[in-house]
């Protein structure tokens, strides 16, 4: 059974009193914010982002769970080439048949690192899952139908970032940097299993990774809600015009706004007229990679060194290939 720690509600302390504090000093000042036009936009954003979202997570629990109950960990390991580089090409390329989201990436990943995955592989599944999968080609084909070279981009420079990733990590990480230790988790998820049969097994793992998980993803809704309710519209065209601070805005959107990797293309496409192609390319990789909602979720998984390590290669292995690839688009 597990126990309830003061340190696992840190994550859910310091947005809560972000939220608080600036509820306390600023909205006073501004009580226009408060008209039912912002209200009702705060709530659309909320739901909408919660509502695409869910499923997500809901299937990423799902298939974790039947991965624990159903799958034998010699099959994983099986799976997985000795070899490191063929290794991270099977992980890259493992996004096509688990087309899941970033939001539901992390309890599918941790029950397969428990299955006997290498860290490395776990990593560039984490990274390259989210956007090398079919629906999400589909979906980034349609946003860009003008411009399909930003979708054919798009695919190819997440393939080369999680892979040169997943080089360094296999090359520089000798350490376990999970938080709860593989064997011991999965011991307690082994003596519940037997308790109810397989399918009951199922559904009570899936109920605890989806709650697991929920909380992370509520407080990034949260969050990334309010900065599109009350985020300035008027300066985007002056910072559009300025090579560097394009792509570092675009990079810090696609982290704040947190959407789906299905429909961020969507949102980068309003954005062809007025910012560089290479920008908009960083936002549609970035996004999947790390913004908001699944930085709680690694931070939950991965000790805080680890994950900030992790943080400064893919901003800067996303910064500096978005800006090599945009010579060519």
């Amino acid at each position: 059974m597990r126990t309830f720690t003061p340190i696992k509600i840190l994550p859910l302390l310091f947005p809560a009193a972000f939220l608080i504090t600036i509820g306390i000093l600023w909205l006073p000042h501004h009580p226009q914010l408060l008209d039912n036009s912002y209200i009702d936009t705060f709530k659309t954003a909320f739901i909408g982002i919660l509502l695409e979202a869910m499923p997500f997570v809901l299937l990423g629990a799902l298939l974790s769970s039947l991965l624990q109950v159903f799958v034998p960990d010699e099959m994983i390991s099986r799976w997985i080439p000795r070899r490191p580089i063929p290794a991270i090409l099977f992980g890259c390329l493992l996004g096509i048949l688990f087309p899941v989201c970033e939001c539901g990436m992390i309890p599918l990943v941790r029950r397969l690192m428990r299955k006997g995955m290498p860290l490395h592989v776990a990593v560039v599944f984490i990274l390259s899952g989210p956007i090398l999968n079919p629906v999400v080609y589909g979906a980034t084909l349609t946003a860009f139908r003008a411009h399909p070279e930003l979708a054919y981009a798009r695919m190819g420079l997440a393939f080369a970032v999680a892979a040169l990733i997943g080089l360094v990590i296999y090359a520089t990480v000798r350490k376990s940097p999970l938080r709860l230790s593989i064997e011991r988790e999965s011991g307690e998820l082994h003596a519940r299993s037997t308790r109810g049969g397989r399918l009951v097994a199922v559904f009570v793992h899936t109920s605890d990774e989806f709650f697991e998980m929920g909380k992370y993803l509520i407080i990034g809704c949260l969050l990334t809600s309010g900065i599109q309710t009350f985020m300035d519209q008027g300066s985007l065209a002056a910072i559009g015009g300025k090579p560097l601070g394009s792509y570092l805005f675009m990079m810090g959107l696609a982290f704040v706004l947190s959407l789906c990797s299905t429909s961020d293309a969507f949102v980068a496409s309003t954005f062809l007229h007025t910012f560089p192609s290479g920008s908009l390319l960083a936002f549609v990789v970035l996004g999947p990679m790390l913004d908001f909602k699944n930085s709680l979720m690694l931070l939950s998984l991965f000790k805080t060194k680890f994950t900030l390590y992790l943080f400064f290669l893919i901003f800067s292995a996303v910064f500096i290939g978005s800006v090599l690839v945009s010579f060519w688009l």
